[in-house]
């Protein structure tokens, strides 16, 4: 059968995406055939379509969609013809209208969920689910540093971070989007472009500063970052925005007060399947009570993912983003 999808020939900016024709197969043993409902938009997908995470060429684009199992190969026990399931960390190829991929990096979908919140939020979701309940054990009145605090990741974590009992201090570029975090549950909101960062969170911490800091900008708010840390504090570096983190002095983290920095990756995360479902089951536990929202602020076609990709290299989005199939 013929589908169709969004595949690169060669690294470069959003231009070099292009929207075909792509045969699909049959699954072999241990896949399925998903025909998705929704993509994921993430930054990350980026990185591949500029080289900075390499891949074979030609590829496709994309590890993030939801939708409804068409088809499962020989060997596959726990999903069947008609299961809604979403699904993130995949083999590049998600933008596409259908695909077969491993069943092992399917996660069962909730009636409850529909297909664009769970394409928006799986990814985001997940990451939210590590930082705030594997990364560190936080204790109810910690107040956190949050960077890009709007963004969809951010919007997430801010919302988990209340229902944990944190204070929450989360940077951002503009009054618009400071205005979005405030409304999500930050407590105190720093515009990064007008006010000095770590001099800011040592005067609303009296000095202290914060145990932890989420970093996903990398490079222009890794030396911010450290400055913000109280002793012993751990810096989590989960995101390079900005660019990759620049080398690490070791001493200058003992200077600093014996600081900790991590750069870790979801994948890692969700490696484990009970692992993985567990978190999963968290998140959308969450989000179909309504403890915690997931707004879907921009929607692209999935033949316009180079708008998309110029868009969110650009900085203008805010929140989570779609690819609608």
């Amino acid at each position: 059968m013929d589908a169709k999808a969004i595949r690169f020939y060669e690294t470069g900016g959003p231009e070099v995406l292009r929207w075909e024709t792509v045969a699909v197969g049959e699954p072999g043993p241990g896949e399925v055939r998903v025909r998705h409902a929704a993509v994921g938009l993430n930054f990350a997908d980026t990185y591949f379509r500029t080289g900075l995470y390499p891949s074979p060429l030609p590829a496709g684009m994309g590890v993030e969609a939801s939708g409804v199992v068409e088809a499962a190969g020989p060997d596959v026990a726990e999903f069947a013809p008609g299961d809604r399931v979403t699904y993130t960390g995949s083999p590049l190829g998600a933008y596409s209208t259908v695909r077969v991929l491993p069943a092992a990096h399917l996660i069962a979908l909730p009636d409850a969920i529909d297909f664009e919140t769970a394409a928006g939020m799986t990814m985001r979701g997940l990451t939210a689910a590590y930082l705030m309940r594997r990364i560190h054990n936080y204790r109810e009145g910690d107040t956190i540093l949050l960077h890009a605090a709007a963004g969809g990741v951010g919007l997430i974590v801010t919302q988990w971070a209340k229902l944990l009992g944190l204070n929450v201090i989360g940077t951002v570029s503009t009054e618009a989007k400071a205005e979005i975090a405030r409304a999500h549950g930050c407590d105190h909101v720093i515009r990064y472009r007008d006010e000095n960062v770590a001099t800011r969170v040592r005067e609303l911490t009296d000095g202290k500063g914060v145990p932890v800091v989420l970093d996903s900008i990398g490079a222009t708010t890794f030396h911010s970052s450290l400055d913000s840390l109280a002793r012993r504090g751990l810096l989590v570096c989960f995101g390079t925005a900005s660019g990759p983190i620049p080398p690490i002095d070791a001493m200058q983290l003992a200077i600093k007060g014996s600081v900790f920095v991590t750069r870790p990756a979801l994948a890692d995360y969700i490696a484990d399947p009970a692992e993985r479902a567990e978190l999963a089951g968290e998140l959308f536990d969450h989000v179909a009570a309504g403890r915690i929202s997931v707004e879907i602020n921009q929607r692209y076609a999935l033949a316009d993912a180079v708008r998309a990709h110029t868009d969110l290299e650009a900085g203008i989005s805010v929140g989570s983003s779609v690819l609608t199939v």
